[in-house]
């Protein structure tokens, strides 16, 4: 980003960042909301920080108010399943104000996830537990609502995680535990799911594809909560195993350079898709895959011609999506079947 851009999406965020964080809990609840509706205000938002000219951003931030304050909840809509009791939270941390609404979530979130399931007669083949990118807000309608509904249609139970992002304010540690709890709800509560229990994939989306891994690698293998957090009380849901039994990595493998300790490690089957455009991603990618391959992991790896980040599941944005890279739902539902039967 050129430095003129940077300071136009400063001066946007500035002017607007009060309004848009009143939204984060809609987008967030996505299964509450008629969807339409939340396409409608993420359009907005996407021209409000794209619009250059004054008097026209703040018309359309008129609209984007007004329509945000007017969508309703559907009736009987679906619960957030928190993830932590009050008060137990594992916390390293310290945030305590947002008052510049620098991030998406308020010192007082508590992570949760919201299911996207598949009808009761179909008999499902695992699940898929979803993580946008960024801070997740709006990117959950495309990078997850819209890929667990794709996934539903291949006979996979969905699930829209929202945890503590990584460095958003909070740490890897923060982050990764998050996403280990929502896997251990899921596996105890395989038989609600009708899951088997070792069929559970986590799909994480740039930012949410390093919560992916940050899980695996400080909740693999034999470590405990209790490692990391040594204040932490473990419960009946510590009993389960904590990191995914398959990694979807989508345009969010982890930054060439960071330290990874493998000691303790034990790394799943891995999927990798990034689009040829997004040139980090692809390094960061192509030196994981690396790493992982000269330790004996399962790996897949797919790039995409004419494919920049992001974009996943954007046809529900405008009816077509990018039909080349979306290739990779399919790709990644045999990637994981091959890996489940390599198991038995």
């Amino acid at each position: 980003m050129d430095s003129t851009r940077r300071a136009h999406m400063e001066k946007v965020h500035k002017e607007t960042a009060a309004e848009r964080h009143k939204a984060i809990p809609i987008y967030e609840h996505i299964t509450a909301y008629p969807i339409e509706k939340l396409v409608e205000l993420s359009k907005l938002e996407f021209a409000i920080m794209d619009c250059e000219d004054d008097t026209a951003r703040h018309e359309i931030l008129s609209q984007y108010v007004t329509l945000r304050d007017s969508i309703k909840m559907i009736d009987n809509p679906p619960e957030k399943i928190y993830l932590w009791e009050d008060g137990k939270i594992p916390t390293m941390t310290e945030y305590t104000d947002n008052s510049n609404y620098r991030y998406f979530h308020d010192p007082d979130f508590s992570p949760y996830f919201l299911e996207v399931l598949v009808p009761e007669d179909v008999d499902p083949k695992g699940a898929v537990i979803t993580i946008a990118g960024g801070q997740q807000g709006m990117n959950a309608i495309n990078e997850c609502y819209e890929i667990c509904r794709n996934f539903n249609d291949l006979g996979y139970q969905g699930f829209i995680l929202h945890c503590r992002p990584n460095a958003s304010p909070w740490n890897a540690y923060e982050c990764g535990v998050d996403v280990a709890r929502a896997i251990r709800i899921i596996r105890n509560n395989a038989e609600k799911y009708r899951l088997p229990e070792n069929r559970i994939a986590v799909a994480g989306f740039s930012n949410g594809g390093i919560a992916g891994d940050n899980c695996i690698r400080y909740n693999s293998g034999d470590q405990a909560v209790s490692d990391h957090f040594p204040d932490y009380v473990p419960d009946e849901l510590d009993e389960f195993y904590g990191a995914p039994d398959a990694f979807l990595c989508v345009y969010g493998a982890r930054h060439i350079g960071t330290d990874f300790d493998y000691s303790r490690v034990v790394y799943p089957p891995a999927f990798f898709a990034t689009g040829l455009d997004d040139i980090r991603g692809c390094e960061n990618m192509y030196d994981v895959v690396n790493d992982l391959l000269k330790r004996g992991v399962m790996v897949e790896i797919h790039s995409f011609a004419g494919q920049p980040h992001g974009y996943a599941g954007w046809k529900i944005y405008d009816g077509v999506g990018r039909p080349n890279f979306d290739l990779w739902v399919n790709l990644a539902d045999n990637f994981m079947q091959n890996a489940y039967s390599a198991k038995k």
